[in-house]
């Protein structure tokens, strides 16, 4: 299985970025699995989101593919580290395409990313910055992959 993840600009927050490359680092003991910071859309303010959200998924859309499309919405199912691990089985025995995690930037994702997607992921009821969700996203991939795995993962 090949996991990517893609999201808009890079993580600004050093501690953040310190988990991040972290449990990526764990990830790919495991899997093969890269992140891919795509193009932010930089100065813009919120009143302008059809354009923020307009040059953000064209970065994203670049590196999509044929990939089964993971996109992280709040509206999205939630499941519990148990099940997202089923899940990842799954689409790891019955794929052969790479899957590809989507987080959003701080305005979420455009309606034509969010339609090209195979899945929408919940990781929880609460908001969560979007820098915060990409620890979140890569934590529980390398808790479910510890599951696929038969590896001990503290509780």
């Amino acid at each position: 299985m090949r996991i990517k993840i893609l999201w808009p600009g890079k993580t600004r927050d050093h501690n953040i970025k310190e988990l991040q490359d972290s449990y990526l680092a764990k990830i790919k003991k495991l899997e093969k699995c890269e992140v891919i910071e795509t193009k932010e859309a930089r100065g813009l303010t919120e009143p302008m989101e059809k354009r923020i959200l307009a040059i953000e998924a064209n970065g994203l859309e670049k590196h999509m593919k044929d990939d089964y499309i993971i996109c992280l919405f709040d509206k999205g199912k939630e499941m519990d580290s148990e099940e997202f691990a089923r899940f990842l089985q799954d689409k790891k025995a019955n794929s052969a395409h790479t899957i590809t995690f989507i987080v959003g930037g701080f305005l979420g994702l455009a309606d034509g990313i969010l339609k090209r997607a195979h899945f929408l992921l919940s990781l929880s009821k609460m908001t969560f910055s979007h820098e915060l969700t990409r620890v979140v996203l890569l934590e529980q991939i390398y808790r479910s992959l510890t599951i696929m795995h038969g590896r001990q993962y503290a509780k």
